[in-house]
């Protein structure tokens, strides 16, 4: 019997497949999670060459900060609008796009563009969009009648200044940040919807079941395992997300009115040079995020079990 190659060996190919991975979040992400978290029990900052341990004193100035707590609701709001609007979205465009027609395939790679375009060259496009002056869309409720003259609608200005006003500011970012996620939301429940056997639904449709308790009572349950990955994972990408808030708002207009925390984390430590006070408030984000994924990945193993 001939002796078996080495790395035919599970012992010696399972580690050595998995060692990329480790050295990935260990450089990646351990480390500078490290970094951080001893950071933000520090006074460094990017002109100050001493280093001290100072406690939670960064901790307790964050939470005695009133752009601090502005950003924490404005990132609440961001996250759960965001969330609600994808899950809402992505269903009907899952019903959409699970019906035979044509260009399907065509419709389908539209739906993704956003997701495999860089974010940051969507968000300066839509700069455009919501221009203050030469807004397309302005220009389109002018020309309905909606805009630009007393009684109208709308209101008599020429512009409805969407990133200077703080509700449509607000409102902008989240439309902005749900064109962005929903691509993925859709597929990941076209791919739920393509495991749920047929003959599930069409025993439903032969007693007699609308479209809402087919909906509710066979469809739904069945893809909770399915939604509750999607709601992680854009909760991850909304709760750390800076990209579309920085290039559209940069957190004003005036009075933080868009400032989420991984902006206010960028701003402080990055940009106002106060490291420790930056990764205090970054360190934020752990014990949320942690919390929101052992909640969600309960529900979904309670899922698979029943």
């Amino acid at each position: 019997m001939k002796t078996p190659r080495i790395l035919e060996r599970e012992s010696v190919l399972a580690p050595l497949m998995l060692t990329p991975v480790a050295l990935y979040m260990v450089l990646l992400v351990g480390f500078p999670f490290l970094m951080a978290f001893v950071y933000s029990f520090s006074n460094v900052t990017v002109g100050n060459p001493e280093f001290q341990m100072v406690g939670f004193r960064n901790f307790a100035a964050v939470l005695h900060d009133p752009t601090f707590l502005k950003s924490l609701l404005n990132t609440c709001i961001f996250t759960f609008t965001s969330i609600a609007t994808v899950l809402v979205l992505s269903n009907m465009l899952t019903e959409l796009l699970m019906r035979e027609f044509r260009f399907k395939w065509l419709i389908r790679f539209l739906i993704m563009l956003p997701w495999t375009a860089p974010i940051a060259l969507g968000a300066i496009g839509y700069l455009w969009f919501l221009d203050s002056v030469f807004s397309p869309i302005d220009w389109l409720l002018r020309t309905w009648g909606l805009l630009g003259k007393p009684g109208d609608l709308l209101g008599p200005m020429s512009n409805l200044y969407w990133l200077g006003r703080p509700d449509l500011a607000m409102a902008s970012v989240i439309v902005v940040h749900v064109w962005r996620l929903l691509p993925l939301a859709t597929m990941i429940r076209i791919a739920g919807m393509n495991s749920i056997p047929r003959e599930v639904i069409e025993a439903a449709q032969v007693d007699g079941a609308g479209y809402f308790r087919r909906l509710f009572h066979i469809v739904l349950p069945l893809l909770l395992p399915v939604i509750s990955v999607t709601v992680l994972f854009s909760t991850l990408f909304t709760f750390t997300d800076m990209t579309v808030v920085w290039v559209l708002t940069k957190g004003g207009p005036p009075d933080n009115s868009t400032q989420v925390l991984a902006s206010l984390a960028f701003l402080k430590g990055i940009q106002g040079g106060d490291l420790a006070q930056g990764a205090a408030v970054a360190i934020f984000f752990f014990p949320v995020l942690a919390g929101v994924a052992a909640v969600v990945l309960r529900i979904a193993k309670k899922a698979v079990v029943t």
